[in-house]
């Protein structure tokens, strides 16, 4: 008897320390061999798809892994900015306010994690929003700017999805003063914004293309000058200042009588802060120009559809980049995005990791607006603009967007599956065709910058029509499965520090219903899992193409502010922000979709909506 009760305690004892061992396994232990699949293996219904629980049971894994980097920052790197995860050190890269608490707020009150929320807002509530010098290694002092884009998106973009989700008053306070502070960034003839503003002595700072010439004129990069009307707009709403609802609509003004005719009636790069007017004619989706055409479609939705401006230049915008910008690959049909450096338009064929936002982007106008090519007056296009209207008309410009989503969607996913890490690189650069009336190999063998390197091909829109043509028999170009493959490589481009493809891959599970992109986004979580945890965070990666991957230093807070929320929205079986109720801005951050009052029309001078 005494023999069986002891024997009984031994195994409860061992049960229990085999059940910690594995929680420090799976949760803490940066094992390179260890998978999460493991934990939570898949499990089919009758149907062949993972059932509903398993799917609960892998959200509840992201949120796991949020609290393994969250407490990590807090217990090494609170209040800097963010945790350095590989030697527990902080750096201090935006402002030295604590970026990583107020970008992970309203992932927090997502998941349900009370008691990291309150201590954050201990944090939000102390922070000074004070800018101090940089001091030298000579011992001076250099005068430092809070980057505007940078601080709206992740700041003010977390203060207020967390006053919406929560409404704590204290979080939209804390935003009013913060836009308060950056107000002096809007001081400019065209009211699009400078770069950044110091909050103790309001000096502000414009771009400069050398650090020792001072420039003709001040500009701004587009995804900097025009990022921040989201924001903006909700805090106009929220507090109900004029002044919020003012710079917000100004720059929508600027952007809307702006000479776009040389360039496609498309958004260039670079622009004049003081005219307001384009300062360059090169073009990009990804990198410094992303968010700006996002927010266009997004301005249109936060406000219920009452800006048809917003609406216009985004259908503008799409335009282009559907006729010009978006080709197919010669081997595998890839479909990916490109973007041109120069006046003549030759494209590079460089396809950023950056740009994988867009097939979400695209999939999110189709799903929730009843738009045709009817909505654009052609009037107001350039010859080029009018050009890409023609061509388009011949085409249901819904489904076109959304062959358009799942092609790029498609590349974005092989740029992981294809590396053997399960992550993909920060860009590659497709291979393009040559003639002897367009010398580009030499320009473009080994990528621009050096990055792998696959066979590039055709406008996008040329295999389209030719479908057409054809009868439009089969899939789509650029639809269908497509095999993995080893990428022709150089490794100087083979960094990983972002998951943006996981947004569209939510997006599209949502707005599709198509499981394939939530297993995507679980194989990529795994790679995460595997690959680039630490004891107290996740690193980024310093090469895609080896497993265990080398890890760089560094995890910045959008990996717990956006990565992780989309991981967990993608994977959890309700439905927490249908898109046609919440608009997220670049950095994920949700902010509820609102109608304007009959009273805040009168105060801030809107428009009425046409009957």
């Amino acid at each position: 008897m005494l023999a069986r009760r002891l024997s009984s305690r031994h195994i409860a004892a061992a049960a229990a320390v085999v059940l910690v061992i594995l929680m420090l396994y799976y949760n803490v232990l940066p094992d390179k061999d260890a998978t999460v699949s493991r934990l939570y293996p898949p499990v089919i219904d009758s149907e062949g798809q993972t059932s509903p629980d398993v799917w609960q049971r892998r959200a509840e894994q992201v949120k796991l892994a949020f609290l393994h980097a969250y407490r990590g920052y807090e217990q090494h790197a609170s209040p800097h900015d963010e945790l350095l995860p590989l030697s527990n050190g902080t750096k201090d890269n935006f402002n030295g306010w604590g970026v990583t608490a107020f970008d992970s707020l309203d992932t927090m009150i997502l998941m349900g994690l009370d008691n990291e929320f309150t201590r954050a807002l201990l944090l939000v509530e102390k922070a000074s929003f004070t800018i101090k010098p940089r001091v030298l290694s000579e011992g001076r002092e250099q005068e430092t700017y809070a980057p505007f884009f940078e601080t709206v998106i992740r700041y003010l973009g977390g203060l207020l999805s967390a006053y919406a989700l929560s409404r704590e008053p204290m979080l939209l306070k804390r935003a009013d003063d913060l836009a308060n502070l950056l107000s002096p960034v809007f001081n400019t003839t065209s009211g699009l914004p400078f770069f950044g503003v110091n909050t103790v002595n309001f000096d502000f700072l414009c771009r400069q293309d050398s650090p020792t010439l001072l420039p003709l004129f001040a500009f701004g990069i587009l995804a900097e000058i025009a990022s921040c009307q989201l924001e903006y707009t909700y805090l106009a709403r929220a507090t109900a200042k004029k002044e919020h609802y003012d710079r917000a609509n100004k720059i929508m003004k600027s952007l809307a009588s702006a000479d776009v005719r040389r360039t496609g009636d498309m958004f260039p790069k670079r622009w004049n802060l003081t005219s307001g007017q384009p300062a360059d004619e090169s073009l990009s989706v990804g990198a410094a120009a992303d968010s700006a055409h996002e927010y266009l479609l997004k301005q249109y939705l936060l406000t219920a559809r009452s800006d048809p401006s917003s609406l216009q230049m985004y259908l503008r915008t799409i335009n282009h980049i559907l006729t010009h910008l978006l080709y197919i690959s010669d081997t595998r049909g890839l479909v990916y995005v490109t973007d041109t450096n120069t006046a003549s338009y030759v494209p590079t064929h460089r396809f950023e990791h950056l740009s994988c936002f867009f097939p979400g982007l695209l999939a999110l106008g189709a799903h929730t607006l009843n738009f045709s090519l009817a909505d654009l007056d052609p009037s107001t296009l350039g010859p080029d603009g009018l050009r890409s209207y023609e061509l388009l008309k011949k085409y249901d410009l819904r489904s076109l967007h959304m062959w358009a989503a799942e092609g790029i969607a498609t590349s974005c996913w092989l740029m992981y599956a294809d590396q053997s890490s399960g992550l993909g690189p920060e860009e590659v650069t497709m291979r393009p065709r040559t003639d002897d009336s367009h010398q580009l190999s030499t320009k473009f063998t080994g990528g621009p910058k050096g990055g792998p390197v696959v066979q590039g091909g055709l406008l996008w829109i040329d295999e389209m029509e030719r479908w057409r043509k054809s009868g439009a028999r089969g899939v789509p170009p650029g639809l269908g499965d497509k095999p993995s493959m080893k990428w022709v490589h150089d490794v100087k481009r083979q960094k990983s520090r972002d998951y943006t493809a996981i947004e569209s891959f939510y997006i599209l599970w949502r707005t599709t219903g198509d499981p394939v992109w939530r297993e995507r986004g679980w194989a990529v979580f795994e790679a995460i899992e595997r690959e680039s945890k630490t004891m107290s965070g996740y690193a980024s990666i310093s090469n895609v193409e080896r497993s265990p991957a080398p890890l760089r230093d560094d995890m910045p807070s959008y990996f717990l502010a956006e990565t992780l929320k989309y991981l967990y929205l993608l994977f959890h079986e309700e439905d927490m922000l249908p898109l046609d109720r919440w608009v997220f801005n670049t950095e994920a951050h949700p902010l509820p979709v609102f109608t304007w009052e009959a009273w805040e029309r009168k105060k801030f001078g809107i428009p009425s909506p046409p009957l």
